[in-house]
């Protein structure tokens, strides 16, 4: 069959407020990247918060294929749920790519998708795709039970302490590159743990105060820390950090541990691994889910298995493979 126009072409969303205004700054540059590669594509700016997930649904509606992200994992995660929202094709049958110009960029570290626009532009000329795991969280809000999909990973309670406060410095202008630190540093003598009740696949693994809780399918959040160094984005299964209480000073000299994949050598952290996970508190905790701030417990978490095709790079993939991992249905088909 013969392929449309919006077949053969990106459809590109840019947020140009992402990566304090990178998004908008450096989009010419790689504009000329991808014409240089011979990419064709349709860019879009994203004009208000969620306009990324109506643009998702609008370009499958239209017939493209292709979409390519040109923000931050916030950017990502309005599409990805743009891709469930439609109703024209299963999600698998779009291909999704990501030019990173955001602050943490955390989701595109798993994959390897390199920072430089210029490697960034080549793996999705190369078009190597792989089917990776989403999940769907169900949470609290305004006393309705809410849900939403997740690419990467969500955090409850100190995560989530940490990520409002965040947002809050970014909405009154700071820039720093330091801010998610200074965030992490004044939440943690702020933040109190909580009673928390953990069930994974139906199995009571956590009962007691907790400082903080990660659920992910991939490694990365915050930044660039490790907090689910184990995960494996397409096995069918969340990994699970559960922090302890934890005095300051201990984490303090073990710090390097969140950044280097040695988290689960720090004694207060447990780590768990299902499909099915349920978070329930008194009082309640709010979640973030791939940076954004949502609702409050009672969590719960459904994994999606092989449910987005993304562009990985080709290193990635090499590292799939000589870790003896099943590739058949994760290897480079092209861009049909």
């Amino acid at each position: 069959m013969e392929q449309s126009a919006s077949d053969a072409k990106w459809f590109v969303i840019v947020n140009p407020v992402a990566g304090s205004g990178r998004g908008l700054d450096d989009f010419p540059a790689i504009s000329k990247l991808l014409r240089d590669e011979h990419i064709q594509c349709e860019p879009v700016f994203t004009e208000h918060k969620f306009h990324a997930t109506e643009l998702t649904v609008w370009a499958v509606k239209e017939g493209y294929r292709r979409i390519i992200v040109v923000g931050g994992d916030g950017t990502l995660h309005e599409t990805v749920n743009g891709l469930f929202i439609q109703q024209e094709v299963d999600p698998r049958e779009v291909l999704l790519a990501v030019i990173a110009v955001g602050t943490g960029n955390d989701w595109v570290r798993t994959f390897g998708i390199p920072s430089r626009y210029r490697e960034a532009v080549r793996a999705i000329r190369e078009c190597r795709s792989f089917l990776q795991d989403v999940g769907v969280v169900s949470y609290e809000e305004a006393h309705y039970r809410q849900s939403r999909y997740m690419a990467n990973v969500a955090g409850a309670g100190f995560d989530a302490a940490v990520n409002r406060r965040f947002t809050h410095l970014r909405r009154k202008g700071r820039r720093s590159a330091w801010i998610y630190t200074w965030s992490m540093v004044r939440t943690f003598f702020r933040h109190k743990s909580t009673g928390m009740k953990v069930w994974v696949d139906g199995r009571l693994v956590y009962n007691d105060l907790l400082f903080s809780l990660a659920v992910g399918i991939c490694k990365y959040n915050g930044g660039g820390m490790q907090q689910l160094p184990d995960a494996v984005s397409d096995d069918g299964m969340f990994d699970l950090s559960l922090i302890r209480p934890v005095h300051f000073w201990h984490l303090l000299f073990r710090f390097h541990y969140l950044f280097n994949g040695g988290i689960y050598r720090i004694r207060h952290v447990l780590h768990e691994r299902g499909s099915r996970i349920r978070i329930e508190s008194s009082p309640e905790v709010s979640v973030e889910v791939d940076g954004e701030l949502l609702g409050e417990s009672p969590l719960e978490f459904t994994i999606l298995h092989r449910a987005i095709r993304i562009v990985v790079s080709e290193a990635f993939l090499s590292g799939m493979t000589q870790g003896g991992a099943d590739c058949s249905e994760n290897r480079n088909e092209g861009c049909r």
